[in-house]
């Protein structure tokens, strides 16, 4: 009977996520001939082709199949390694989260934990994160995670609580920006961090814009995307399955790097929010770039 390496599995549910080979080796930490490699071996021992790369990347009948079982696979994998190396502990932990992690990894995650953790209660608000900091430093949460700065340049390590994700331009697979007219936005309200880049990049660029479409709820910004009311920028891993990411857009420029923050009391915490914070900076190595 053949044994199917986790590791495989994990890089063939990155690609399928992200839309690419290239995007998850800058997820993984990995090239893109590695990555590459690692599809092959999979497809060899599955004796079946995985990806189709006629007219971009898609997933073949038999790729569709893989990924139902692959992600059961990991799942029970990543729970079975935290229920056994962890004890077990017990409280309610108050998280805050970016409205734009609200459907990425984060709730795979926060699922698994509630499985290895099932006397931990957890309450979790989605919020700008310039909200979410403001009611932190007021005592409403125990455990956030914000997006804090955005820079331009590539950084080239993680270091503590802060992590580095690259901005990407989102639109649906059929977008088509209209001639001699302005960009249409599809934003966030004023105060994200998103908006303020995406404004501040296409002005330096001498490029007109107009806000088509503004939504506190990424869900909002999904479907506007998928309408056809505009184009976006998010987080490359919290670019929803069904849209398209780009590091350049027609004549848009580059969007830089966003700065993603814990913020936590480390010297006044329960053990349940240690345990969460663990959890998810673990989660949050694996998948920030």
């Amino acid at each position: 009977m053949k044994n199917i390496p986790t590791e495989l599995l994990r890089t063939f549910i990155t690609i399928v996520n992200l839309g690419g080979f290239t995007q998850a080796g800058d997820v993984l930490g990995r090239s893109q001939p590695a990555i590459s490699l690692q599809v092959k071996r999979l497809e060899e021992l599955l004796n079946c082709c995985l990806f189709q790369r006629n007219n971009g990347l898609q997933v073949t009948e038999d790729g569709e199949i893989l990924l139902d079982f692959a992600q059961r696979i990991l799942d029970l994998n990543d729970t079975a390694v935290a229920r056994l190396s962890k004890s077990q502990v017990s409280g309610q932990v108050r998280l805050g989260i970016p409205n734009d992690f609200e459907v990425s990894f984060l709730p795979r995650l926060l699922s698994q934990f509630g499985q290895t953790h099932p006397d931990v209660a957890l309450e979790v608000n989605c919020d700008l994160s310039v909200k979410l900091l403001q009611d932190f430093q007021q005592g409403r949460y125990d455990l956030v995670l914000a997006t804090d700065s955005l820079d331009d340049s590539h950084p080239q390590t993680q270091s503590g609580d802060e992590f580095h994700e690259t901005i990407v331009w989102v639109t649906n697979s059929h977008f088509e920006w209209p001639e001699n007219q302005p960009i249409p936005l599809v934003v966030y309200p004023t105060g994200c961090r998103y908006r303020k880049q995406i404004i501040n990049k296409l002005n330096a660029a001498g490029i007109a814009w107009r806000i088509a479409y503004s939504s506190s709820s990424l869900l909002g910004i999904q479907a506007a995307i998928e309408a056809g009311l505009g184009v976006s920028a998010l987080a490359r891993s919290t670019v929803p399955q069904g849209l398209h990411s780009h590091m350049e857009l027609h004549d848009c420029p580059q969007l830089g790097h966003v700065k993603l923050v814990f913020k936590h009391d480390r010297n006044n915490q329960s053990d349940a929010t240690k345990r969460l914070y663990e959890y998810l900076h673990a989660g949050l190595e694996q998948s920030a770039s």
